[in-house]
């Protein structure tokens, strides 16, 4: 069974709620037979990366880039997935309370030295999350899932 990897930062309620979404997109019970495995950032491992066939990324915009957290997992992941992960299909969703420009382009830039593919444009949300937020970040969940279904 083809497996997505849900790896996330969500330190505030904002950010808890785009997780949701997304979850609730990747798990919609019209995608059929895709194991969903969720895990925080500081807990996710190579063994995680390596054993998913994709990989969903969330993380809040601080300071201008992604959180310390995610870039945490990045440091753990990035040599023992480079070979072993080119051509992954991911795709990302970024917080922010005002610009996420840097956060977005750092998560692409690492994705890229991995040799990851975009399946999907990035999700970028600032402030409270509005219903179409809410509703891209179930968009962006149920693309990379069913895109194992293929």
């Amino acid at each position: 069974m083809p497996t997505l990897l849900i790896v996330h930062h969500t330190p505030s309620p904002n950010c808890q709620a785009l997780l949701e979404a997304v979850v609730a997109g990747a798990t919609a019970p019209e995608i059929e037979g895709v194991d969903v495995v969720r895990r925080p950032a500081l807990s996710a491992t190579a063994s995680d990366v390596l054993a998913a066939d994709a990989c969903l990324l969330g993380t809040p915009a601080a300071i201008g880039y992604m959180s310390g957290a995610l870039k945490h997992f990045f440091d753990q992941v990035y040599y023992p997935c480079l070979d072993a992960t080119r051509g992954r299909p991911y795709g990302c969703w970024v917080h922010g309370g005002s610009d996420v420009t840097g956060a977005v382009r750092a998560v692409g830039s690492i994705a890229g030295g991995l040799d990851w593919r975009a399946a999907a444009a990035p999700v970028t949300v600032t402030g409270t999350p509005s219903r179409q937020d809410l509703e891209s970040c179930r968009e962006l969940g149920a693309v990379l899932a069913a895109g194992l279904t293929d």
